[in-house]
């Protein structure tokens, strides 16, 4: 099972809506290949920072195919397939296989609070159920459990399991999960603010939110330090460090989606339960984005 395709810096993409909430695949076409020209090394669509609680099934599916036909194997896509249900979860990752996504993100289980050993039989359940590479997705402050070492060491066993998102902002783990695991086994961040640090614990990447607006500048904090430019890579990092923080101000992906529109890249609508950005925070996420330098 592949092992490297999914490194570097990985852009989490926002979904471009219209102002009724529509999808808009017009922004979402232009996005996608900008996403490309500037760096980024993977494209996920449709996790969190997709808004995939709020698309319907035929719409989750519809950007899926949509990522997949525009990028037309540029970079890797590897499709967001998460469920709180097996069964849905299982759909999602055949019906991304089916539609040429090279793997696919599954998110921990959320709400139903499974034990280990549900956690365990879940992602093996969807893992059994197709042939591409799947990445775990760990994120304890939205999924409410934790996929422990221990979980991940069993899951890793499954030849299908090439590697997991960390959203721990756990700077341990990546270390405990190495050691765990003697296979190959990719180590993604799933925190912004932690890219770096996480590199410098054994990690492989970042599967980012600020890459949607600052592209060019996560791909070189990325390839500073695969080239051994440690302190060029920390120094980048430390520039961005305030938009990582500011694009979480408000729930994600509110204030990554209104700097996109500042940028013109898209219009800033998210579907409710997410309320626009306030003022206040209109301003914060203006400030960092020109201290980053994507304002003049």
């Amino acid at each position: 099972m592949e092992t490297t395709m999914f490194k570097g810096s990985i852009t989490a993409l926002i979904t471009p809506m219209n102002q009724d909430g529509s999808l808009d695949l017009a922004s979402m076409g232009g996005f996608i290949d900008w996403q490309i020209q500037q760096g980024s090394s993977a494209l996920v669509p449709v996790g969190t920072t997709g808004e995939s609680p709020t698309l319907t099934p035929e719409e989750h599916a519809q950007v899926v195919e949509f990522t997949i036909k525009t990028t037309n194997g540029r970079v890797p896509v590897l499709a967001g397939a998460g469920s709180n249900s097996t069964a849905e979860a299982i759909k999602m990752a055949r019906d991304a296989q089916s539609a040429g996504a090279s793997g696919v993100l599954v998110v921990a289980p959320y709400y139903n609070k499974p034990v280990q050993e549900g956690i365990y039989r879940h992602f093996m359940a969807v893992a059994d159920a197709i042939t591409i590479p799947l990445i775990l997705y760990n994120i304890p402050g939205r999924s409410v459990i934790d996929i422990s070492v221990e979980t991940m060491a069993r899951l890793a066993k499954h030849p299908n399991i090439i590697g997991v998102k960390d959203a721990t902002a756990n700077l341990v783990r990546p270390l405990q999960t190495r050691h765990a695991i003697s296979k190959p086994f990719i180590q993604l961040s799933g925190e912004d603010a932690t890219a770096v640090a996480f590199l410098a614990s054994g990690g492989d990447g970042c599967i980012s939110v600020t890459s949607n607006v600052a592209p060019t500048q996560c791909a070189e904090i990325q390839a500073a330090w695969n080239d051994g430019r440690v302190m060029e890579a920390m120094e980048k990092h430390d520039r961005l460090f305030p938009l990582h923080e500011a694009l979480f101000c408000e729930s994600n992906p509110v204030p990554v989606k209104f700097a996109a529109s500042v940028l013109g890249l898209m219009g800033e609508t998210c579907r409710l339960p997410l309320a626009p950005l306030s003022d206040a925070s209109r301003a914060r996420v203006k400030d960092a984005m020109s201290m980053a330098g994507l304002l003049d």
